[in-house]
């Protein structure tokens, strides 16, 4: 059999669009003036940056895919890609809650939802007034997420849910989620269904949240289920379209993961390079020894590899092409980089690198997530070679 390759339509065009440079400049403006100082605060509280949150939507940042009808940006990907990427150059936390709220639950309302469900809740995520969170995994079914736990039975109108989800960002700030639970039997087909559920809703509540490596700024919790009533207009698309409403919402997902893999690579590198070019030893500065540049070089290339992976993906996504293979690849192959140029900028840095004055000590542990969530790195290989095997 011989092997299928996902090819992108020609015109991906690697000049950066005015779009795509205004947010760069925007997000750098912003992070400047308001971020790099509390970003060590919010790395050390685990608190989470809700004033922040609103900011990055008075900027059109927590709606970017959503369009102008709905109150969003109505930008692509492309700007997508590059808003979380230069949000990862500062702070891994904030940039995984925007891609996570603009991916996973504001993306599957934007994807799944009717019309009613979408005026309803769209203009408020997109601005930022409601904080949005999404509830696939559990306890005890995290890649095997077919074998779910938490149900949903008919009665009447309405659903009555019962379980409890975990590694939920935003579990306890959102202001809304969109859950996947069992509407059938364990690993049957169109088993699951996906609901918007109100924080506020009767025996729905945020349990313990978690304390993280990294990604620290970025909230993590479980909620829990506890004869939860929610009325059939709640329900996203038909019963028993939950699992494949969410594999498709991960494949740009995916994307999200791999552009905030990109930025936390490049502000490691950034880092690097500034310490290279200023820190001496035995009369020069320290780039100039092989060994530090050889390392330099090998993270600015797989940093541009990277990119390409990741661009090459939003720009399929964009033209309506099938990604799940191209989002798999540069998911991998970002995350599993950042963790390399993460470990490489503290090395670089030495004893430095160790401490929490310098940013890669942040880095380092930030770039870690990238390799687990939205799918580890082994389930993105399983993926790719799904599809490279038909």
């Amino acid at each position: 059999m011989s092997t299928v390759i996902e090819e992108p339509s020609t015109g991906l065009n690697f000049v950066p669009t005015e779009s795509q440079e205004m947010i760069a400049e925007m997000i750098q403006r912003y992070a400047d003036e308001h971020m790099r100082e509390v970003v060590a605060y919010y790395d050390e509280s685990q608190e989470f940056p809700i004033e922040i949150m609103k900011a990055l939507g008075d900027m059109g940042l927590m709606g970017v895919l959503v369009p102008e009808a709905y109150g969003g940006s109505g930008f692509s990907y492309t700007e997508y890609v590059t808003a979380i990427s230069e949000l990862g150059k500062v702070c891994g936390g904030i940039g995984l809650s925007m891609a996570a709220h603009n991916s996973l639950c504001t993306g599957h309302i934007l994807k799944f939802g009717n019309e009613e469900q979408k005026l309803k809740y769209l203009p408020k995520l997109a601005t930022a007034e409601w904080i949005g969170a999404w509830g696939l995994t559990e306890p005890n079914t995290g890649s095997d997420a077919g074998n779910m736990k938490t149900t949903a039975v008919r009665d009447g109108d309405y659903y009555v849910l019962n379980g409890a989800k975990n590694f939920i960002t935003h579990g306890k700030s959102g202001n809304v989620a969109v859950v996947i639970a069992r509407t059938g039997e364990p690993r049957t087909r169109n088993n699951a269904s996906a609901f918007i559920i109100e924080k506020g809703t009767p025996g729905f509540s945020a349990g313990r949240k978690e304390d993280k490596l990294g990604m620290r700024a970025s909230e993590t919790t479980e909620l829990i289920f506890e004869d939860v009533r929610i009325h059939k207009s709640q329900l996203l698309g038909k019963e028993g379209e939950g699992f494949k409403q969410a594999m498709k919402v991960l494949d740009g997902g995916r994307i999200s993961i791999a552009a905030l893999s990109l930025g936390i690579a490049k502000g490691a590198y950034e880092a690097s390079l500034r310490y290279a070019q200023e820190r001496e030893q035995f009369g020069q500065p320290i780039h100039q020894f092989q060994a530090i540049g050889f390392k330099l070089a090998d993270m600015a290339t797989r940093i541009q590899a990277s990119e390409l992976l990741t661009f090459r993906a939003a720009d399929l996504i964009n033209r309506g092409e099938p990604v799940t293979q191209a989002s798999a690849m540069a998911k991998l192959y970002a995350s599993e980089t950042a963790v390399w140029v993460a470990n490489e900028a503290v090395q670089i840095h030495g004893g430095y690198g160790y401490i929490k004055e310098f940013p890669v000590e942040k880095f380092y542990r930030d770039a870690k997530l990238c390799t687990i969530g939205e799918g580890t790195s082994e389930i993105q290989r399983l993926v790719i070679a799904r599809t490279l095997l038909g």
